[in-house]
């Protein structure tokens, strides 16, 4: 188990806490301790071109073009449509309408 550790900033030199919840999902993704706090960090990613950073996800992330889009034939009505991931063998797959009925959403 992890316990909660007090970190310095290299940044600003401020203490901040980095919690045992952070460090057990540092751990679980391979990651080091972070180096600086959540405030620095925020201003770090911000001064980046874009707002950047984040592997181009949420708003502020970059722009990585048209998404590649694989032709797919729905297993609940058999409609063909579009999937932005690569079919796989015995795995379903599903129109937009279908994934929603089959998510419950």
């Amino acid at each position: 188990m992890y316990t909660d550790k007090i970190l310095v900033c290299a940044d600003c030199n401020e203490q901040f806490v980095f919690t045992a919840s952070e460090q057990d999902f540092y751990a679980q993704r391979g990651f080091s301790d972070p180096k600086r706090c959540a405030t620095c960090r925020s201003a770090r990613k911000a001064s980046r071109p874009e707002g950047g950073g984040g592997g181009g996800y949420g708003a502020g992330g970059y722009d990585r073009g048209p998404r590649e889009m694989f032709a797919a034939t729905c297993s609940k009505c058999g409609k063909e449509t579009e999937v932005p991931f690569r079919p796989t063998n015995g795995k379903p797959v599903y129109c937009s309408d279908c994934f929603r009925s089959v998510r419950g959403n």
